[in-house]
């Protein structure tokens, strides 16, 4: 009898035991919706740290002057007196072509000069005294003057026939390409050097029937960044704020760099995107810097130190209007804000926060692991549970 009794009271022990554990498992797994953090709520807190805003477009390594030269007139090539990698001064010699029929006609035109100067000088000397003779005089005096000053021009194209078989640097710089060999026949054409940048040149030169020329001049010494900026961002982007450049060739070491100048006319290219050019100034170049890297551009159009700040994704907009969702003692519940700098993960909160008050996040979706465990069981929305989430001072994060 007494045995039967302990087994009833070991027995009753052991259902209590396993009610309160099933209840215990239950109000943790699926808490009450009076608990202080709504079932799946992510929050985080406002709190001071720096916003950047920043447009950001590709582009590529540019030197501030490029300068091809090809020849102005036709002929043999007889001389190439640099090589690639060579640098050079405005004016210097670079090529010749053969010079010897430039030089013959140069040297009849010399002497058809010489001879029509005589013949003018012969002319002075005569005398008449009769009025007919002296009228017919100087009548043949302003013939014989005529030829002169024509002769005079034959020997300056001459002269210049000569000189555009001497090929001359456009610009100070570095040679970085040469299109031909000693022996190639070269064509004319017309104009001067050709450049490309903001120091204008002239020269023995012109403009190579290549789209190329014959020699091109580099200024390896001014490197800049070239980017096209759409046309919705332009209108934030000055001359002189900051910017950081990093290179394809580079992309561990960002490189500092401040906005030198913007196109004012646009450029068009496919599917009708309208672009703006933007040039930018390395303020320390990389050793390793040549023309046509590849880069990414990310100019600071606007910033903000220590200020409130929240996640963008914490804020909803209507219009103008701008709200967030406040955890007040476990209830959500609206407040307008206003606000100024934003980044792309960012947003600085003018008015309506204050340090440490909790914004409610939107819910993340569920991985198709949580699912398949059927969501967690109640350890927040999707599987990724609730509580708090913390920024990190002092990253103000990207724009555009």
């Amino acid at each position: 009898m007494r045995r039967g009794r302990r087994a009833w009271l070991i027995n009753g022990v052991l259902v209590v035991a396993l009610v309160a554990a099933g209840w215990g498992a239950y109000t943790f797994l699926w808490p009450s919706s009076n608990a202080a953090t709504p079932t799946g709520v992510r929050s985080v807190a406002a709190t001071r740290t720096d916003v950047v805003e920043t447009v950001s477009a590709a582009g590529s390594v540019e030197s501030s002057y490029t300068g091809t030269a090809d020849f102005a007139t036709s002929g043999t090539i007889t001389q190439i007196n640099v090589k690639v990698g060579d640098t050079v001064s405005k004016g210097q010699q670079l090529a010749k072509l053969d010079d010897t029929q430039a030089k013959l006609q140069l040297a009849a035109a010399k002497s058809s000069l010489s001879a029509a100067k005589e013949n003018l000088a012969n002319a002075s000397t005569t005398t008449t005294t009769t009025q007919q003779g002296q009228s017919s005089q100087q009548q043949s005096t302003k013939s014989l003057q005529a030829q002169v000053d024509q002769a005079e021009v034959s020997v300056d194209q001459a002269q210049e026939a000569v000189n555009a078989t001497t090929l001359t640097a456009p610009g100070d710089g570095t040679v970085t390409a040469i299109n031909g060999t000693v022996g190639q026949k070269t064509g004319s054409s017309s104009g001067g050097g050709s450049t490309n940048g903001s120091s204008s040149t002239s020269a023995n030169s012109s403009t190579s029937s290549s789209s190329t020329g014959f020699i091109t001049i580099t200024n390896l010494a001014s490197l800049q960044v070239k980017a096209n900026l759409a046309e919705i961002d332009v209108a934030k982007v000055k001359a002189g704020q900051d910017a950081t450049v990093t290179l394809n060739a580079m992309p561990d070491t960002p490189q500092a760099a401040k906005v030198s100048a913007i196109d004012l006319t646009a450029t068009t290219g496919s599917n009708n995107v309208v672009t703006y050019g933007v040039t930018l100034t390395l303020n320390t170049p990389p050793a390793q810097l040549r023309p046509g890297q590849s880069a990414s551009v990310a100019v600071t159009v606007a910033r903000a130190d220590d200020v409130i700040a929240i996640p963008s994704a914490a804020m909803r907009t209507v219009g103008t209007s701008h709200t967030v969702n406040l955890l007040l003692n476990g209830q959500e519940t609206s407040r307008a804000i206003e606000i100024g700098v934003r980044s792309e993960s960012l947003v600085q909160v003018t008015s309506g926060l204050n340090v440490g008050d909790q914004v409610v996040l939107p819910t993340a979706p569920a991985t198709s692991n949580q699912q398949e465990r059927g969501g967690g069981g109640g350890f927040g929305g999707g599987g990724l549970g609730g509580g708090n989430v913390r920024i990190q001072p002092g990253g103000g994060g990207t724009g555009r």
